[in-house]
């Protein structure tokens, strides 16, 4: 059978450069007058591996359709994260919910020390030594989101030097 080069493939790996980590897939049932409706919801996190992190939430009939649906909008909500080489420049708690991580720097050749859900998060981001404790809710769309948090609270010394008008030695001190 011949292919029609015209039409374009389904399912085609998009090659971005981007690191992309489903978080979870949950099936939904909605109950109607004439049964069942069944959908899925997908969790992705996507990360450039350089500072940059967004995660989103979609939903379609099909699995791989709500995957690539949410892949779509965890890419329009990337923000920037502030980071010190390959770890944070300060300890920080990200909340989102019931849901607190506690997050910490740590030394060259620590590697991430941390759960399934914020590990994904680390590596999409593109830390590689870090220490976390997720604390409340163990559920991961509301971890994955307090982690999130947590790396957009972020500033470094030249950072908040810019924003008071000081210098970095004097807010080292």
């Amino acid at each position: 059978m011949a292919r029609d080069n015209n039409r374009p493939q389904r399912r085609a790996e998009e090659n971005d450069g981007l690191v992309k980590k489903t978080i979870s897939i949950n099936r939904v049932t909605k109950v109607v007058k004439g049964g069942k409706n069944m959908r899925f919801a997908a969790f992705v996190v996507v990360g450039d591996g350089a500072g940059k992190v967004g995660c989103a939430l979609g939903k379609s009939t099909e699995v791989p359709e709500a995957i690539d649906k949410a892949t779509a909008r965890a890419k329009k909500n990337m923000k920037p994260v502030s980071l010190l080489e390959t770890s944070i420049p300060h300890g920080v708690i990200g909340k989102f919910g019931s849901a607190s991580v506690l997050m910490k720097p740590a030394e060259e050749g620590t590697g991430v020390i941390s759960g399934g859900p914020v590990r994904a998060v680390m590596e999409a981001v593109g830390i590689t030594n870090i220490r976390t404790k997720s604390h409340g809710t163990n559920n991961p769309i509301n971890v994955v989101k307090a982690a999130i948090a947590g790396l957009n609270s972020l500033r470094t010394a030249e950072e908040i030097a810019v924003i008071r008008g000081k210098s970095v030695q004097e807010i080292n001190g």
